[in-house]
């Protein structure tokens, strides 16, 4: 028997995006967003409001840089989710978190975090929230790349949001196959 709990934003998993973007004098800002994921072959979409500074620095820079929040940077990656650069203008350093420009975009690339998609603005719906990068490059730091120099989801630890029980939550172990093990029962 089922549990019905009407209409929630709840799916698993929701990756934990950090948003980086520069302000008006080149200083860098970041928020912690949930509600996103891949919308084409090279585009990003994300649902973030036009209250934060990230989006205000984003819609005027034209770039920014989504990168996978860690297990070892929980704390850090957490707060830039609780507290407002509207507010709060040394963010990132109360994070302990460090910034290298992206060759790619206009938007810094957060050091302690190891993978990121650099992107350029596409469009923003203020009424919807909706925002649409389109990505131009994904980077990783060689400490997260397996023996053919792919990314490893081990190494790099990504977390997930579980919007039921507001926690964050480490992705697991291989369990299949993607494209290969449904041909069993073709």
């Amino acid at each position: 028997m089922r549990k019905n709990f009407g209409a929630k934003p709840w799916t698993y998993p929701q990756p934990v995006f950090i948003l980086a973007a520069y302000d008006e004098n080149g200083v860098a800002n970041a928020m912690n967003a949930a509600w996103g994921g891949i919308s084409d072959d090279i585009q990003l979409s994300l649902c973030i409001s036009a209250g934060h500074k990230t989006t205000a620095n984003i819609l005027a820079r034209k770039a920014f840089t989504v990168s996978m929040a860690t297990a070892d940077q929980v704390v850090a990656c957490d707060y830039l989710g609780i507290a407002s650069g509207n507010t709060v203008a040394d963010k990132m350093e109360k994070a302990g978190l460090h910034t290298t420009p992206s060759t790619f975009v206009d938007a810094p690339l957060i050091d302690e975090l190891p993978m990121a998609l650099e992107c350029r603005l596409v469009s923003y719906d203020p009424e919807s929230c909706r925002l649409v990068g389109e990505i131009v490059n994904v980077s990783a730091d060689e400490s997260v790349l397996d023996a053919e120099g792919k990314i490893d989801p081990g190494k790099l630890e990504p977390i997930t949001f579980d919007p039921i029980h507001n926690t964050y939550r480490k992705l697991g172990e291989k369990v299949g196959n993607a494209f290969r093990d449904g041909a069993a029962l073709k």
